[in-house]
């Protein structure tokens, strides 16, 4: 006797439609993220820019909102995977409702409302503070470089710059005149559509190329002098470089050698691990930013943390003091000695009754038992989760305010996928 199997039939035709609410089971991620974008965050400002009458009706900016975090909560962050995903994917078409926005559509939106949509890094942090996950007993900071949507070796540094401009200027200018004097020769061979003279498409490049350099090397000497004094402004280091894709990005040192970068910097809850604070510099080093992610927690949730951590590329006695005047109690390592151990063979010794000296020996008086030891297992593990669990390695947009836009988006989906598990979601 034959197996009888269920009966597939993918000519079927349903009765009744069916409703996208039955596409993923009720606890699925899906419904969360949309329920709460759609119910619990304020998006006045998004919704109130489309004032115009006219026109057929665009989609829906909250549902557009909500599909945009939920494809960075999916690690899918490309505008052309997630129109792909909306056509294919019952979880996003759950989200969507059978919508199906095309990929210039979602980047037009995410470029266009990229201010108000990292407001809702702080609309997503109060939920957060409901449910318990914002304590704000030990806060740990740290940086990660993120790559840039440039190639380095799109850069270029200035000492090359003053060589390439003559030489290129030269070059061009010499093309230019033999151009102009075989006009006579070139008007007889072309037809009438053209005159003759037109410039090859690589003498065009060249010319562009050269003014390249040339705003490039204004850039830099720009920046020299407004870093320089009035009366005696120095010109640009030798080595100063300027990417010609994205000037705001810079060659950084990262894990895998030096890249086209910006550096990313987080302050993490150890409670829950919820990004509490977020910022993106194109400095490379890391001390600059400890002051600037304080303000950020102070306004984000109102109070300040009670203890701060953060490694050596934090310490200095201008953040140290930043932290007593906050009235936080600092763990930031001094050097790059073990716990309790004594400081390397050569070392600078400190001057004692500093705060880097009553520093390091905070640190080191607590061993192994420091409270500097939840650094490790509160910031690195979130930077883990953005750049390895979900794939997030390389911006998508250029400039520094469309990469700070990017990144919140970022942070924002990391804490919308916390505060779902503390839901149970």
């Amino acid at each position: 006797m034959a197996k009888t199997f269920r009966e597939w039939s993918v000519q079927q035709q349903l009765l009744l439609p069916p409703s996208v609410l039955d596409f993923v089971p009720p606890d699925h991620l899906a419904h969360f993220v949309r329920d709460t974008v759609a119910e619990e965050l304020d998006l006045s400002a998004i919704v109130e820019t489309y004032d115009e009458e006219r026109g057929y009706p665009p989609y829906h900016p909250v549902m557009m909102t909500a599909l945009l975090l939920y494809a960075y909560c999916q690690r899918i962050y490309s505008s052309r995977r997630i129109a792909r995903a909306c056509a294919e994917r019952v979880d996003f078409m759950a989200v969507t409702a059978l919508q199906r926005p095309d990929f210039r559509t979602i980047a037009t939106f995410r470029r266009r409302h990229l201010a108000p949509l990292r407001a809702l890094f702080q609309q997503v942090l109060v939920l957060c503070r409901r449910a318990g996950l914002v304590r704000l007993g030990h806060v740990a900071l740290d940086g990660t470089k993120i790559r840039a949507n440039a190639s380095k070796h799109k850069a270029m540094s200035y000492r090359r710059m003053q060589e390439r401009e003559p030489a290129l200027a030269a070059e061009v200018a010499r093309w230019l005149a033999e151009a102009e004097a075989t006009d006579t020769r070139e008007d007889g061979e072309h037809g009438p559509e053209r005159r003759g003279d037109e410039l090859p498409a690589w003498v065009a490049n060249k010319q562009e190329k050269l003014a390249k350099i040339r705003a490039a090397k204004a850039a830099l000497e720009a920046e020299a002098r407004a870093a320089g004094p009035p009366d005696a402004p120095p010109p640009p280091p030798a080595t100063a470089q300027r990417n010609f894709t994205d000037p705001e990005s810079r060659i950084m040192k990262g894990p895998d050698g030096f890249v086209q970068a910006y550096n990313a910097q987080i302050a993490v809850d150890a409670g829950s691990q919820v990004i509490v604070a977020e910022h993106v510099t194109a400095a490379a080093t890391d001390v600059q930013a400890l002051p600037t992610l304080l303000a950020q927690i102070k306004a984000n949730t109102g109070r300040q943390a009670q203890e701060v951590s953060a490694d050596a590329g934090y310490c200095s006695t201008a953040n140290l003091q930043a932290l007593q005047r906050r009235h936080i109690r600092g763990y930031i390592a001094v050097g790059r000695q073990r716990h309790g151990q004594p400081a390397p063979e050569g070392a600078r010794p400190l001057p004692p009754g500093s705060l880097v000296a009553a520093m390091r020996a905070r640190i080191k008086r607590a061993g192994h038992r420091s409270r500097y030891r939840l650094r490790k297992i509160t910031v690195e593990p979130v930077f883990g989760q953005m750049k390895a669990a979900r794939g997030f390695r390389q911006f998508a947009l250029r400039g520094l305010a469309k990469v700070q836009g990017e990144f919140t988006l970022l942070a924002t989906a990391h804490n919308l996928l916390k505060l779902a598990a503390a839901r149970g979601t």
